[in-house]
């Protein structure tokens, strides 16, 4: 692991690298026809939307119906796993190729640390306008990158530039950046939090610089308060940090609305402990905690795990677990209604620093057999009798932490 020298006394010197609208920019890259159309990933959930169609009020989860009533000339396209994983992987190789200190934090952004490259590559700026148009070159994708002497700046400057866009916030006009912006700007900050400053009157970043912690704490509790206080008069402190491991392996499915059988559920949560174990094995990956995440008729959350003796990437032992932990589950499953399954699978380390005596070579496995068929002949090639005509692959996302799949942590955000 490396960890980037202390930001304050270097200037600048932080990029926030973020793919434009990833999942729809790639197939738009690969099919001329959907350039400049409205697009939507789906089906079933919106996972992903190009900006034509973000600005027609479409959003990453809302229901592929609703969106469409939104936006009715909308093409929708399935999803493409494979595809977005070598973008991201290009991708992050022109990152990884302009400085050595990367701080991947989903499939499609992250930090960069270029303040020792002034006498080589040139200042931030210029390193940051190179880097996008060698990913527009090479890769055929648009991608924002904001410049700033932290994080948390150089985050929000690349969501004030999106689309295809290059922000500097300079050091000394870091708040006359920062405190004319919405509350939600500030990492932290979604529908409710947001609800309970508007409630009090705060609605900029500079409204909240100006009130004491003391009071954000009163209204949101210690660390939601401290963190939200610290952001909004520009402190962030947080080095950009390299060569962590991946922590999670995970995909979720939303189910709309409506009840769904015990058969229905075990489907849903068998094609998604397939899906992330496969993705462990690719990746010689193995994880000890599986954790079930379920969301409600009344938009509630649970999330549940179970810790395993031994670390593993065999399917028929995560699936075990994940049924165990629906089981425990059913009685809140029945009196909220489910509207979506996520599985992951975290506690994760190489399998290479995991070996068992004796190290043979083992004999091939059933999860080897399976995974070289569907290497070969694509995902759909083999499936279990009770997932037939359930369509249990449909609307799969990767989790927030996604990224580390291409070295950090793979997942939306994410997020980050």
């Amino acid at each position: 692991m490396f960890v980037s020298p202390a930001s304050s006394d270097r200037g600048a010197c932080i990029l926030h690298a973020d793919l434009d609208a990833f999942f729809a920019s790639v197939h738009q890259r690969d099919d001329p026809t959907l350039r400049g159309r409205p697009v939507i990933v789906g089906p079933g959930v919106v996972l992903a939307a190009s900006y034509a169609a973000k600005r027609r009020g479409v959003r990453t989860a809302m229901g592929v119906r609703t969106a469409l009533l939104l936006c009715p000339e909308a093409i929708v396209v399935t999803p493409r796993f494979a595809a977005y994983t070598r973008a991201s992987k290009d991708v992050f190789a022109i990152f990884r190729d302009t400085t050595p200190i990367v701080e991947g934090i989903s499939i499609d952004e992250a930090f960069l640390d270029v303040g020792g490259l002034r006498r080589t590559a040139g200042d931030p700026v210029t390193i940051a306008a190179a880097l996008r148009a060698r990913v527009a070159a090479q890769v055929g994708l648009d991608i924002t990158v904001g410049v700033a002497r932290t994080k948390f700046l150089a985050k929000v400057a690349s969501g004030v530039a999106k689309p295809n866009g290059l922000l500097l916030v300079e050091p000394d006009r870091e708040l006359e950046f920062l405190h004319p912006l919405p509350i939600e700007r500030l990492w932290g900050v979604g529908a409710k939090t947001a609800a309970k400053l508007h409630a009090v009157g705060l609605r900029t970043v500079g409204d909240v610089a100006r009130i004491d912690a003391v009071t954000l704490v009163s209204l949101l509790g210690p660390a939601a308060g401290h963190h939200l206080h610290a952001l909004a008069v520009g402190h962030d402190p947080r080095p950009v940090v390299t060569g962590r491991g991946r922590r999670s392996v995970g995909a979720q499915r939303a189910l709309g609305r409506g009840r769904r059988s015990a058969e229905d559920i075990d489907a849903v949560v068998t094609g998604l402990v397939e899906r992330v174990t496969s993705r462990m094995r690719d990746g010689g990956h193995r994880g000890r905690t599986v954790v079930l995440r379920l969301r409600f008729d009344d938009y509630t959350r649970a999330t549940r795990s179970r810790t395993l003796p031994d670390p593993t990437a065999r399917t028929t032992d995560v699936l075990d677990a994940a049924r165990r932990l629906v089981t425990e589950s059913w009685s809140m499953i029945c009196d909220r209604g489910i509207t979506l399954v996520g599985i992951a699978v975290t506690n994760l380390g190489d399998s290479a620093d995991q070996l068992e005596l004796p190290f043979a070579e083992a004999p091939a496995t059933l999860d080897d057999t399976l995974d070289e068929i569907r290497r070969r002949f694509g995902s759909r090639a083999v499936t279990r009798t009770r997932m037939l005509g359930r369509g249990s692959h449909d609307t799969l996302t990767s989790t927030a932490h996604e990224l580390a799949s291409t070295d950090p942590r793979a997942h939306r955000n994410v997020p980050p």
